[in-house]
């Protein structure tokens, strides 16, 4: 028999969210997605709560959720970075959404399309493939010493699988390109949730 706590880790099927919202259940959608990356594409009626954001203020965030928490971003791993703090913080009822933001578009959900722009899952590959292949040809035509630039990538690549952590991710989303206008903070973010009965939710 698993405990409470892990049955309630869930992955959620796009189709299933659509059914949710379509119901009218209740539930809240998380994205922790950028804002660049929510400006993008974002599933409509979702709030936007990036995850360094969301790090900093779990408890508080926590404290204003109600009985089911959706969590949404590119391809689940922030997600679930997102599901864990969250977990920590007493909310038990968070599901990872399947697919993501695409995904839910995928199976015809409703969503908000903005300006075209790459997913930071897509710049973190381009950036790590494009080092490794410059690594790669810089140690067979300029010195061999430059292959170690493969292996560093490597590694970093491994220890991000490994602890569900992505530094180079972080990097690239403070680049100028992957800043929108205006950046959520807590007031415009955290504080705009309405709050909702951990039990009850807004079921009116």
């Amino acid at each position: 028999m698993t405990s409470p706590s892990a049955a309630a880790v869930t992955a959620l099927a796009p189709e299933t969210l659509r059914s949710w919202i379509t119901e009218h259940q209740d539930l809240v959608v998380i994205d922790v997605r950028s804002a660049t990356e929510f400006e993008s594409m974002h599933i409509r009626g979702s709030y936007n709560v990036p995850l360094p954001l969301l790090a900093e203020h779990t408890d508080e965030l926590a404290a204003r959720l109600g009985s089911r928490v959706v969590l949404v971003c590119q391809s689940g791993i922030r997600a679930e970075q997102a599901r864990q703090r969250l977990a920590k913080a007493g909310i038990e009822t968070a599901y990872v959404l399947t697919g993501g933001a695409p995904g839910y578009a995928g199976a015809g959900g409703d969503v908000v399309k903005g300006k075209d722009r790459w997913d930071l899952e897509r710049q973190v590959r381009l950036v790590a493939g494009s080092l490794v292949v410059l690594g790669l040809a810089g140690g067979k035509f300029v010195s061999p010493k430059i292959r170690t630039l493969a292996g560093v990538i490597g590694t970093g690549l491994t220890f991000s699988a490994a602890t569900n952590t992505c530094a180079m991710g972080k990097a690239i989303s403070a680049m100028p390109w992957n800043k929108a206008a205006k950046e959520p903070t807590r007031e415009s973010a955290i504080l705009q949730l309405p709050v909702q009965s951990a039990k009850e939710g807004a079921a009116a």
